[in-house]
């Protein structure tokens, strides 16, 4: 069913105004980005969408100003008041998808970082939902650069990762789940970039820092000269293009909506009339204040000279031995190279791309006894990591610039089971290597079928990490635009060299 929702009027050049139609379906499946400065309309453009699409559609709010509250008078929505612990809220978040009830997480009140855990808790409890409740439901999160920050901050890390990874699941893998994202920032380069590239959608507002327009323009496929136009728009206008409303960057004014903010934009409003002595109104308390004493306490009373140079003429007590560890101190260094030279010789055995990550970890944990490594072995999901990074042939202690940061952490959204592979060609395009042949993928998936291997490049693809291009010889080359990298051209149906020499010896 196409239920198509007015968001205002649209403009093209040389057009004459007309109504600015979203397809409600199409945004359920390729989700929605919203991005303008402090005063460009942003929650007014929120409100037009959820209160044209209440009808239609169930929906969410992650309300950190406590802005949307009044969507429950009109549209009866449920206010939840996120004061409540994060189990609690994760339980309240699988009723909601069960009985597919409209609701505004009011997170007023709260600070950033327990911000962040509630929005968590919550946006958790709607992705683990039971498969029988899969129902669309369209989440939107107003000021998202708080739940998804592009960079560290004054909150905790463990904060900024739950938090983080609650909306990579919304943005990455919540179609599957019903889950349609909607996420409105005020500047771009504070939003992590693995949630902004899963919009398909967007809706440009008003942005004056040239970083934020040269990204806007490159996200709506402008030129950079065009990019100043976003200086110039004025409160409520935007630039939307996406499957949902425009093939083409169409500008578009939001319409107006039925409900009002609890907070609104400051206007300016004459003084009172001078009444009675102002003096008297200042400096009088009222009568609900509470007093306070008259006097300020007294000062200490100062120790006499004789005793200040007394305590300062006395040996100092020199302090003892410290204490023997009762365990034996671990080197950290020692502990680190033990386990580099075990992974090499894990992935020495030209069968070991074949094995499961479980069979590979028991024999990770016996040879690290043989070596006597010291220290507290490995879990699973670390040796996973361990391992898939030095399937890439990097030295996870070796490599430190800021390309290979960025493949490490666009790898943490993936799957275990293809974070090697992808790390594998984000090294290869690094080093502009040739691009691995498919079977040269297969081994590293830990198949033999080339086809498998050309279907995880189509995944990857999909999901917006490479591009796959094809020369006119039928040689292929990745490319990776968050790395900013290459790999080199390459036959894709070239045999794998190592196979190739162990079958040699």
């Amino acid at each position: 069913m196409k239920v198509e929702i007015d968001m205002g009027a649209a403009s093209g050049p040389g057009s004459p105004a007309k109504p600015a139609m979203l397809d409600l379906e199409e945004l359920l499946a390729t989700r929605l980005l919203v991005q303008g400065n402090s005063g460009s309309g942003k929650s007014h453009l929120l409100r037009r969408l959820l209160e044209q699409s209440a009808p239609w559609v169930q929906q969410c709010v992650i309300d950190p100003e406590g802005d949307f509250v009044t969507l429950a008078d009109k549209f009866g929505h449920v206010v939840v008041d996120a004061e409540r612990s994060e189990a609690e809220l994760t339980r309240i978040a699988g009723r909601i998808r069960e009985h597919r009830v409209s609701v505004v997480l009011n997170l007023e009140g709260l600070d950033v970082e327990q911000q962040m855990r509630a929005a968590a808790a919550f946006l958790g409890g709607m992705f683990d939902a039971d498969r029988d409740h899969w129902y669309p439901v369209l989440v939107v999160v107003d000021e998202a650069q708080l739940f998804a920050p592009a960079a560290a901050g004054e909150v905790s890390d463990e904060a900024r990762k739950v938090s983080l990874g609650a909306m990579t699941n919304l943005m990455c893998r919540g179609r599957k789940r019903g889950l349609a994202g909607v996420i409105a920032t005020q500047r771009l380069a504070k939003l992590a970039k693995n949630v902004a590239a899963e919009a398909s959608n967007f809706l440009m507002g008003r942005t004056f820092l040239d970083i934020d327009m040269a990204r806007a323009a490159d996200l709506l496929g402008m030129e950079r000269r065009q990019a100043e136009m976003f200086r110039d728009l004025a409160r409520g206008h935007f630039v939307a293009l996406g499957p949902a409303m425009a093939r083409r960057p169409l500008p578009i004014v939001i319409g107006a909506v039925e409900t009002s903010a609890r907070s609104t934009s400051p206007k300016l409003t004459p003084l009172p009339d001078a009444h009675g002595d102002a003096k008297t109104l200042i400096f009088t308390p009222g009568p609900d204040e509470a007093r306070r004493p008259l006097r300020p306490p007294p000062p200490p009373t100062p120790v006499p000279t004789d005793d200040l140079l007394l305590q300062v003429s006395k040996p100092k007590l020199t302090a003892g031995p410290p204490p023997e560890p009762m365990f034996a101190i671990i080197d950290e260094a020692e502990r680190e190279t033990g386990i580099e030279a075990v992974l090499r010789e894990i992935l020495e055995d030209p069968d070991a791309g074949f094995r499961s990550d479980a069979v590979l970890f028991q024999d990770f944990l016996v040879r690290c006894r043989i070596r006597r490594v010291p220290g507290e072995p490995l879990s699973l999901p670390a040796f996973r990591r361990r391992l898939a990074v030095a399937r890439a042939g990097v030295d996870s202690r070796g490599e430190a610039t800021e390309s290979w940061t960025t493949a490490l952490s666009l790898s943490e959204g993936l799957p275990d089971d293809l974070q090697g592979v992808f790390l594998v060609l984000a090294k290869a395009a690094l080093d502009k290597a040739p691009c691995p042949s498919d079977a040269a993928l297969a081994r590293a998936y830990g198949s033999h079928s080339a086809r498998r291997a050309r279907r995880l490049l189509e995944y990857f693809e999909e999901r917006g990490l490479l591009v796959v291009r094809t020369d006119l010889r039928g040689r292929r080359a990745l490319a990776f635009p968050d790395l900013g990298a290459e790999t080199a051209a390459a036959n894709p149906h070239a045999p794998d060299m190592v196979e190739q020499q162990t079958a040699a010896e």
